[in-house]
């Protein structure tokens, strides 16, 4: 979990350091996926019991946020 989370945000960086919008949105679209990830490994811990539900629920309604604002940035940079 910890590695896709950070998975997120070292594709915005990078995407964004390219200086090139076209492969900002491509590195975008990578962080949404390990976004998707993330949220499926939430939804993994949950099931097996290794997180409170309450804690996955906090968490899921984060990645859920953050997901909205990538789909938000991949647009803009269509």
């Amino acid at each position: 979990m910890r590695r896709a989370a950070v998975s997120i945000l070292s594709n915005i960086a990078e995407g964004q350091g390219r200086l090139n919008p076209r492969e900002f949105r491509q590195f975008a679209g990578s962080a949404h996926g390990s976004n998707c990830e993330l949220q499926t490994q939430l939804e993994i811990a949950c099931e097996l019991g290794l997180r409170a539900k309450a804690q996955v629920g906090e968490a899921m309604a984060l990645a859920e946020e953050i997901g909205r604002m990538l789909h938000g940035l991949i647009g803009s940079l269509a």
